[in-house]
């Protein structure tokens, strides 16, 4: 965290946190604690991790993955029952929904926080993300545990945003508004999609994977897709001693105007262009 961020979460937690070998499902007021801290973050009155208006960086509230790793030491493990689907878990399934429309076979797990308008299709949400107003979840897309996704973002079919948990101090995927990421795209280890960013079916980011500019060839900041760009991936030749290999790095094919609306069809006539699809 930040000197100049203050966790809505009790300090307690930190505590907690420095006794976390010696706690057991046994310890009920560690439980009380963290299961109530888990609850807020479910609610969205405290997540892991948002983008700083002023400086723009991403700031991790240490503190409430803390309070999610500690849930799985005082927790037990408990079956549960959905029609003829059996679960054997630690964590319980997510039971506030308020204004979200969830699709049969769509599973949120509970400390995930959905705001109202978010559609989930059949799909899966893990423990800590944060999921903003007007976001679709596609069918068969995965929101990693404390992955911070924006508003009015639409997750395709298949895609895969990554989680991390461990450690407390590492930042998450964050998606930013706006933002439209294809079918089967992959965005991992802490990488960020900027507001308004589309990519192609497909797309690769990681937190090192290496950005160029199409029209330019200037090199940008690493494992970020650019604000208000369309982007796909690509192969970059390196040389290494056993020969020249193509390295995938992330393209940007457009700049688009600020606050210029998602048009699916231009988008995928854009993306045509260069042998891929959305």
């Amino acid at each position: 965290m930040t000197s100049s961020y203050s966790s809505p979460l009790p300090d307690r937690i930190d505590e907690l946190w420095e006794q976390r070998s010696e706690l057991t499902p046994g310890h009920t007021e560690a439980r009380g604690i963290i299961t109530s801290a888990i609850d807020l973050i479910d609610e969205g009155k405290a997540r892991v991790a948002f983008v700083d208006p002023a400086t723009d960086e991403v700031v991790v509230d240490e503190r409430a993955k803390r309070s999610i790793l500690l849930g799985f030491k005082v927790l037990d493990m408990q079956e549960s029952r959905v029609g003829d689907f059996y679960h054997h878990d630690r964590m319980p399934l997510k039971t506030r929904f308020d204004g979200v429309r969830v699709v049969p076979g769509a599973i949120a797990r509970w400390g995930a926080h959905l705001a109202p308008g978010v559609v989930l299709m059949p799909s899966f949400t893990n423990i800590g993300a944060y999921v903003d107003s007007g976001t679709m979840v596609d069918t068969w897309a995965t929101v990693g545990s404390c992955a911070q996704i924006g508003r009015n973002v639409h997750l395709s079919g298949g895609v895969g945003v990554g989680g991390v948990l461990e450690p407390p101090q590492a930042s998450p995927v964050v998606i930013g508004d706006d933002a439209f990421l294809g079918s089967r795209s992959m965005v991992v280890e802490g990488a960020r999609v900027r507001t308004g960013a589309k990519l192609g079916a497909g797309t690769v980011l990681t937190s090192s994977t290496r950005v160029f500019d199409a029209e330019t060839g200037e090199e940008l900041p690493r494992g970020e897709a650019p604000a208000w760009s369309v982007c796909v991936t690509a192969n970059r030749i390196k040389s290494f001693p056993g020969g020249d290999f193509g390295m995938p790095v992330l393209l940007v094919l457009k700049r688009l105007a600020e606050g210029e609306e998602h048009d699916k069809l231009a988008l995928n006539d854009l993306l045509r262009e260069h042998g891929v699809n959305a």
